[in-house]
């Protein structure tokens, strides 16, 4: 990373080298996308969150219980950049990303931006070139590079289970997407770009990364089948808002936003640029909730069974033809971690900590974020337009170069 007069690297400067004190993050955002902020506050373990930026009180009030009296709260993203945070994390509704990921990095603060990177290709590299001029760190909390079932399928395919691996399918069962993604402003396609963008970048980057590859062409096809027909609106969350019981069969729900034009089924396909086809199937209404990847090479295919549940398991076939067999050759456990999907929350706030303190490599990548944003919008552009094949724009290739080697 490129140096500071004072011979201190870009945004971290007020950093102890030798006591190591706790990173102080603020906080853009307090609202259901919490979690990250939670479990980034360690006091005396690393790190911990010393200011809380919202515009809501209610959000500041459940800041102060969680952070401590001491945490500032504020209204304004300005005054969350203060000289007592060493970094950002921007956890805000998605069409809000591009804005303040681009302040936060001009104020030279090692910035933490959940996915999706933003809702245009435009402005994900906006933020990659802001990055790129301030060298100032950028990370996306892409939280299922860590996950435990991604990482055992990845596991597998780099030790050769299934030889070189052709093609990739994953079916995303979203049992509670009508709780989670129409009661609110990801109903709005304003917000979000489609739920391919918002809800699907998590998948397509874990498609990306298992294939090795970002997709050059995509086509995509879904509606809105279901909540389209509830005319029971409200305008903000209701406070019951999350019921599995009550809010059953899909049909049944109650105070959804008031626009809703996003899709509630979706699908698309990729070509990538390394030869591998994949698809990406997404439906919000269904009784469970998880993810079904398959994985299919010149010498097997695996499947997972389960995602960060206790009991999960990756199967492989890879030792002959045969007919329907459940079991297949082998079974790996997944060992999930403590805390929220399967630990991975905890890996990604600890890689986040020493990428602000130490730089060097880290498993997610603002790149494929921007690579996964883009496929998705593409894929959404083509749902909404007859299901025509689209190319996928391709990233500045001196961007590529700065990010991969490590922002340095």
């Amino acid at each position: 990373m490129s140096q500071e007069t004072d011979g201190r690297p870009s945004g971290i400067g007020r950093l102890s080298g030798n006591g190591r004190p706790d990173l102080r993050i603020g906080v853009a955002g307090f609202g259901l996308r919490r979690s990250v902020a939670l479990e980034a506050h360690r006091p005396g373990r690393g790190s911990r969150v010393v200011a809380v930026c919202d515009p809501r009180d209610d959000a500041l009030a459940a800041a102060r219980r969680e952070f401590g009296p001491e945490a500032r709260t504020t209204t304004a993203f300005d005054g969350l950049l203060d000289d007592d945070v060493d970094a950002v994390i921007i956890a805000t509704p998605d069409h809000t990303h591009a804005g303040l990921a681009v302040r936060a990095l001009k104020a030279r603060r090692p910035t933490f931006v959940e996915k999706p990177l933003a809702i245009t290709v435009a402005d994900c590299d906006l933020i990659l070139r802001t990055a790129r001029e301030q060298r100032t760190r950028l990370y996306v909390g892409h939280n299922m590079r860590h996950m435990p079932v991604v990482r055992t399928m990845r596991r597998l395919i780099a030790e050769g289970a299934i030889g070189e691996v052709k093609a990739i399918w994953c079916r995303h069962f979203v049992g509670d997407g009508g709780d989670y993604y129409f009661k609110d402003w990801h109903a709005d396609r304003r917000n979000t770009g489609g739920l391919l963008v918002q809800k699907g970048a998590h998948d397509i980057d874990v498609i990306h990364w298992l294939a090795g590859s970002r997709t050059t062409r995509v086509s995509g096809m879904g509606a809105l089948t279901v909540y389209g027909q509830i005319t029971d609106r409200t305008p903000g969350l209701p406070d019951d808002w999350y019921d599995p019981a009550r809010n059953w069969p899909p049909l049944a729900q109650k105070g959804l936003n008031p626009v809703v034009d996003v899709e509630d089924l979706s699908m698309m396909h990729m070509s990538l640029e390394n030869g591998v086809y994949a698809s990406y199937q997404q439906c919000h209404y269904t009784p469970d909730y998880w993810r079904n990847y398959t994985v299919i090479g010149t010498k097997g295919r695996l499947e997972n069974f389960g995602d960060t549940a206790t009991g999960s398991v990756v199967r492989v076939w890879n030792a002959g033809r045969r007919t329907y067999d459940p079991q297949g050759d082998l079974s790996v456990p997944v060992v999930a971690g403590e805390g929220s999907h399967g630990g991975a929350d905890q890996e990604l706030v600890d890689e986040f900590v020493r990428f602000v303190r130490e730089g060097g490599a880290t498993d997610t990548s603002p790149v494929a974020a921007r690579d996964s944003v883009a496929a998705g919008l593409l894929a959404t552009e083509s749902l909404r337009n007859g299901s025509v094949p689209l190319d996928v724009p391709p990233l500045d290739p001196e961007l590529v170069a700065y990010f991969s080697d490590g922002q340095s």
